[in-house]
């Protein structure tokens, strides 16, 4: 049987993966930034082609690597500490049909990552008038529509003394997040999901 073994491209991309990976849970940089500065970091002012940047996928899997190499002994807690404020969390905005996203539900989060859930409501406004009459002051923003095309309001602030992003899509919108997955992998899940998530890692410890 032939041999297979991996391209210097193949080579290359899991060494920006790994750097990448550090850079997310040693300071908590988005994957964007990560991997740009990991390629940077390997290939100096050198042109990056885009086919040896690694995708989310696989940094996150180097991710969860370098967090179990690591941080054993503290991400677990950690994570579990931000899935239960995140169900808390969501319990209050239930008027807005809240889903949990990043690192909280993939099981990556660390101690520099926040809180990133999606609301569906008729109005931005309605989130703004609901947060402001709980007291809560908020940094307003844009990301980018999961349908690749245009922006959405996203609130910031901080909540517990940790950090929370509200991404805001119209109610319609709605019927296309459900089951969204990149790959295998779930983007985004309900509250009882992330109930479920809590439920197994406690028969998990046992």
């Amino acid at each position: 049987m032939p041999s297979h073994f991996p391209s210097e491209s193949d080579l290359l991309r899991a060494e920006i993966a790994a750097a990448a990976a550090r850079l997310i849970a040693e300071d908590g940089i988005d994957y964007g930034t990560a991997k740009r500065k990991a390629a940077k970091q390997i290939l100096g002012n050198n042109k990056v082609r885009g086919d040896v940047l690694p995708d989310n996928a696989m940094v996150e899997d180097e991710v969860r690597a370098y967090n179990a190499l690591f941080f054993a002994d503290t991400q677990p807690l950690r994570l579990r500490y931000l899935r239960e404020l995140a169900v808390r969390l969501m319990r209050e905005l239930q008027p807005f049909q809240p889903y949990l996203t990043g690192a909280v539900l993939n099981g990556t989060a660390g101690e520099h990552s926040d809180i990133h859930l999606h609301l569906f409501a008729d109005s931005a406004k309605d989130v703004e008038i609901f947060l402001l009459n709980k007291g809560i002051d908020f940094d307003v923003s844009e990301s980018p529509h999961f349908n690749g095309h245009d922006e959405v309001e996203t609130l910031s602030f901080l909540w517990k003394n940790e950090g929370v992003h509200l991404v805001l899509y119209e109610t319609d919108d709605l019927r296309q997040s459900n089951g969204r997955k990149s790959g295998s992998r779930t983007e985004r899940a309900p509250i009882a999901s992330v109930i479920a998530l809590l439920t197994e890692s406690d028969h998990t410890s046992l």
